[in-house]
């Protein structure tokens, strides 16, 4: 048996945001991270694209609007305090064709609404900044999205909070959790774990955590593979990152080119349905029990009648071939070729969480408080550019959950 004030599941950026957060605001508290994993950031965290977005995707009245303008600039003061790399590249959004100007308008007036620095330019203009990008007459550009590596900030997040004095359990697989007359137990594969405060920062089996509480018990996991097609001995040349206008419906941005801080670019990502939580390969951590529920949900999200993932599912499949993906990387930029494209990264999967009372994806950020308890429960893109504030976010809830328990001031 052990006890801390504060216990953190999951060693993910948003975890590790969270706890160091919590140090800041409560110094003297005892705040405790169990992590499954031998290192911090082996999933979602370390896996990602390394875009630092600037925040103009997402509707003015979401978290995700409010959060990622001021993560984007936090993110960089933190990389700038670490001397880790920033590359500010800037990126261009363009369309097709003229079916997509709407959708076009529609991303820059929520980038005004959300007081992101955005310009509307003409093909022109976009030859000057971006020579190497195609648009139908007008195209987005954003000078304040950027890339970072993102393993090396999550190193740096882990010695923060080494530095503040978060301790770190590694290897510790949590099973569950019980509510208690003094906060939660969480019982583990090494310890049974007390706490005043329990912060679920679980990513794919966050719902997993919150289920054991009878926390959020109409949400449910659905992971989604992403692979993006690597280019490092010749990459192209180009100046930002282009991206194509994205189906709004969806929380997925389409097939883009990035441009990495080692000189590297990347065209993906793909955005395939997993059929197990932690599907890194067809064979990794095969999981029959989470392979029905996956393709249950996803059958289920397939036969709504407004889905727009119905017409999705078929040609991500097909984004496997890579001859197909950088075809549609040519759309955007033209001069493109196979030969530049060498490898897949490695994949990451996307904890996306559904709501199974309307059997739709949840787009936002979701937090769910409860008792001693809150919970992290959809946490994407672009959580990562938005962990500063968004752990600050977390701590205010936990300020209005402890009222009156006295335990911290």
């Amino acid at each position: 048996m052990i006890s801390a004030d504060f216990v953190v599941i999951g060693a993910g950026i948003i975890g590790l945001t969270i706890a160091r957060e919590i140090k800041l605001t409560w110094p003297d508290a005892s705040v405790l991270i169990v992590e499954k994993e031998a290192n911090a950031g082996l999933h979602a965290s370390g896996r990602n694209s390394g875009v630092l977005h600037a925040g103009f995707y997402y509707t003015p009245d979401s978290l995700k609007a409010q959060l990622t303008r001021d993560g984007n600039r936090k993110m960089k003061e933190f990389c700038h305090l670490y001397d880790l790399p920033v590359l500010n590249c800037g990126k261009v959004v363009v369309t097709s064709d003229e079916t997509q100007l709407e959708s076009l308008k529609l991303l820059y007036q929520r980038g005004v609404a959300n007081q992101v620095e955005l310009h509307w330019i003409s093909a022109d203009e976009l030859r000057d900044i971006e020579p190497m990008a195609k648009t139908t007459e007008f195209a987005i550009y954003s000078p304040n999205t950027a890339s970072i590596d993102p393993v090396l900030v999550t190193d740096a997040m882990v010695r923060e909070c080494n530095r503040l004095g978060v301790k770190l359990n590694f290897n510790e697989i949590v099973l569950g959790a019980t509510k208690t007359s003094k906060g939660v137990r969480v019982t583990s594969n090494k310890h049974i774990i007390s706490t005043s405060m329990l912060v679920n920062a679980a990513g794919l089996y966050a719902d997993k955590i919150a289920h054991s509480l009878g926390v959020g018990m109409q949400y449910q996991m659905q992971p989604f593979i992403g692979l993006y097609l690597k280019s490092t001995h010749n990459p192209p040349k180009l100046s930002t990152h282009v991206y194509p206008v994205p189906d709004l419906r969806n929380p997925f941005l389409g097939v883009h080119l990035t441009k990495m801080v080692d000189g590297s670019v990347k065209i993906g990502p793909t955005a395939t349905p997993a059929l197990w939580r932690e599907q890194y390969s067809f064979t990794h951590l095969f999981s029959l029990q989470e392979s029905i529920e996956s393709l249950a949900g996803l059958c289920k999200l397939l036969i709504q009648p407004k889905s727009a993932l119905r017409g999705s599912v078929i040609p991500e499949l097909a984004k496997y071939s890579k001859a197909l993906l950088v075809l549609k990387a040519k759309k955007l930029v033209p001069e493109v070729s196979r030969s530049e494209f060498d490898h897949w990264s490695r994949p990451g999967i996307r904890a996306q969480l559904v709501n199974t009372d309307s059997w739709t994806l949840v787009s936002d950020f979701l937090i769910e408080t409860a008792p001693n308890s809150i919970h992290i429960l959809n946490a994407v893109s672009p959580a990562f550019t938005s962990s500063i504030p968004f752990a600050q976010k977390v701590v205010e809830r936990l300020k209005t959950e402890m009222q009156g328990q006295g335990n911290f001031s």
